[in-house]
């Protein structure tokens, strides 16, 4: 039986992950710490095959007051844990990085294809602690000592936060619906928690690029909300030059239009992970 702590109790991702591996109740043990004061330092890992470090903060945010905690919880928190993993003797520590250490979104007329070669470059203070995490926790890397790094993209599934549930709004409410031919990676919870499930089963070590095997854009992604609503949204290309021209000046048309996508090969495993399509994921999402 592999015994787990996560590390950031209630978030989405670890919540998400800690029910998956009740389909298995007889070959994972499962517990949560909360890190939001100190009395997790006082609680010893010995024991644990892996440690999933969750905690963070996961929303991308402007205000320039919140740079000192992002460093602080994003870099500071993880890189501690995973030192307190490792002296504890812990065999395998897994950290939620992020697509967004290479910066955002395209603009809504060009495409942005991240491959093996691409060096990281965040535009922010939330990609660039989550660099810095990464890069403070890889020489702690041994023999004895596996280190895992997710760099998933936009994470969708029930309960989700972020652009997903706005969209998922969008396609309720709205008739029609800009039909604006872009591509971004995108990853269903169940995949990514299936995956995570993988990394330790086969005690892996390195930087991973998980993502659903199909590329998403935006209008049809909305299409497939309002399908699974009952609805029929009509996509129209008459807003496009005019969200083009916006692109120019304001970042949420970019967000919600431009391109990020890894190279398709990076994401692949060698065990299937991928537990549901797109249509599948839309489905689970907004009617079961």
């Amino acid at each position: 039986m592999k015994k787990i702590l996560i590390t950031g109790a209630n978030s989405y991702i670890g919540t998400s992950f800690e029910n998956w591996l009740k389909k298995w109740p007889d070959k994972y043990k499962v517990d949560t710490i909360d890190m939001k004061d100190t009395a997790w330092r006082e609680k010893s890992f010995s024991g644990y095959d892996a440690v999933f470090h969750v905690a963070g903060i996961a929303h991308v945010s402007t205000d320039p007051k919140m740079e000192d905690l992002y460093y602080k919880v994003n870099r500071d928190l993880t890189i501690e844990t995973a030192k307190k993993a490792k002296a504890d003797g812990v065999k395998q520590f897994i950290f939620m990085s992020s697509i967004i250490i290479y910066g955002g979104s395209s603009h809504i007329n060009q495409k942005r294809i991240i491959d093996k070669n691409t060096i990281p470059s965040p535009s922010n203070f939330y990609g660039k602690s989550k660099l810095q995490a990464e890069e403070g926790i890889l020489p702690l890397q041994d023999d004895n000592f596996n280190l895992v790094i997710l760099r998933p993209p936009m994470i969708f599934g029930k309960g989700s936060k972020g652009n997903y549930p706005k969209l998922s709004k969008m396609a309720q409410k709205l008739p029609i619906f800009p039909n604006i031919n872009n591509e971004r990676s995108m990853l269903y919870i169940d995949n990514l928690c299936e995956f995570i499930r993988l990394m330790i089963d086969n005690e892996e070590r390195g930087i991973f690029f998980p993502q659903n095997k199909e590329y998403v854009r935006t209008s049809e992604l909305v299409k497939l909300i309002a399908e699974a609503h009952g609805k029929n949204i009509i996509l129209t290309g008459i807003f496009n030059w005019a969200l083009i021209f916006m692109g120019n000046f304001v970042g949420t048309v970019n967000k919600a239009f431009g391109n990020l996508v890894y190279e398709k090969s990076m994401s692949e495993y060698k065990v299937e992970y991928r537990v549901k399509n797109l249509r599948e994921a839309v489905w689970k999402t907004e009617v079961n």
